[in-house]
């Protein structure tokens, strides 16, 4: 069942077309992974889907109903919800009050959206850190902080842009199989990233765009050796790496 569904989605800003004419399905229970050169666009689609920017033509769909125009919390309410590049959290307050906070979008209850965050918590391993303020964590708890907000949401689909950015390979490698878990408890995921070997490895499908243009699609495998991906972002250095 497709769970997002995007045709012919374009957005125009001023003479720049930053999106043209895209089309990307995303399967329940599937990760696909969107990749390209930045200035490609990446950023650009996940506003659009997720109603940071009203795109100026085509359809999204999700659940089969039509979300073009829709704000970001009333699709939140609706179980699509993202994670941002640059995590600006509640500085000043800990971790388990920045999660409660996101909680507050299932329940009207302190109790309830504060037992629903430890919960997250518990989940990513980070718990132990609940009473840690924001502003004191590291860049890897930063992002994973962000990632239990979006998840206290309780999302059917989450957007995830380059949540991985920063982190030591260690880190990456432990991202990735919280991903995998996710995806297991039935949260399907889209997801921006720029390391590759991580995209390589979560994802089941790979959509590129250069330009704001689809130039290609499949699986990791398949991109990998797509010579127009290889020459529009991955290289030739990637390749003889043996991907």
């Amino acid at each position: 069942m497709s769970m997002l569904h995007v045709e012919k989605m374009t957005k125009q800003f001023g003479g720049l077309r930053a999106i043209d004419a895209l089309d990307l399905t995303i399967d329940k229970g599937q990760i696909l992974g969107l990749i390209g050169p930045n200035g490609a666009g990446k950023s650009t689609a996940f506003n659009c889907i997720a109603g940071s920017f009203a795109p100026t033509s085509g359809q999204i769909t999700f659940e089969g109903k039509r979300i073009n125009g829709y704000k970001p919390w009333n699709l939140c309410k609706m179980g699509l919800a993202r994670t941002f590049q640059i995590v600006k959290p509640f500085a000043s307050k800990n971790v388990l009050y920045n999660v409660t906070v996101a909680s507050f979008v299932t329940t009207g209850s302190r109790k309830i959206a504060e037992d629903k965050a430890l919960a997250v918590l518990e989940s990513l391993n980070f718990a132990d850190k609940k009473d840690i303020l924001a502003g004191n964590l590291t860049i890897a708890d930063r992002k994973r902080l962000e990632i239990a907000k979006a998840l206290a949401t309780e999302p059917k689909l989450l957007l995830l842009d380059e949540v991985m950015a920063g982190l030591r390979p260690n880190e990456v490698d432990e991202m990735v199989e919280i991903f995998k878990a996710l995806r297991d408890r039935g949260i399907t995921i889209f997801v921006i990233e720029h390391i590759m070997r991580a995209i390589m490895a979560l994802s089941d499908r790979v959509v590129v765009i250069q330009f704001g243009k689809k130039i290609a699609e499949g699986t990791p495998q398949e991109i990998a050796n797509n010579e127009a991906v290889i020459k529009a972002y991955l290289g030739e250095d990637y390749v003889a790496a043996g991907n």
